[in-house]
């Protein structure tokens, strides 16, 4: 069965606020999620010990029962490591 491209298969979440993702086609890319700070729904996430709860669960980056991300987003909003400044930090 073939995945979609942007179906998420592994985060690492990190203290800057931003996740390290691999996607079901191989991508790995990075996702800036400071800007979901700002939002009423994400507000749970400035909490540097619940941000770093994030996990890969039914294709997509979820901390709770709660607060997920739609998967095409990460994937739309988030740059290929090798394009990414923390990319040696990896």
């Amino acid at each position: 069965m073939k995945h979609p491209v942007w179906e998420i298969i592994n985060v690492v979440p990190r203290r800057d606020y931003t996740l390290f993702l691999t996607f079901a086609n191989g991508d790995q890319r990075v996702y800036d999620a400071r800007p979901l700070l700002q939002k009423e729904l994400y507000a749970a996430l400035k909490n540097p010990v619940f941000f770093l709860r994030a996990k890969a669960s039914c294709g997509t980056v979820v901390w709770s029962d709660e607060i997920d991300i739609a998967p095409e987003h990460l994937y739309e909003r988030s740059l290929p490591i090798h394009d990414h400044p923390e990319a040696a930090k990896i």
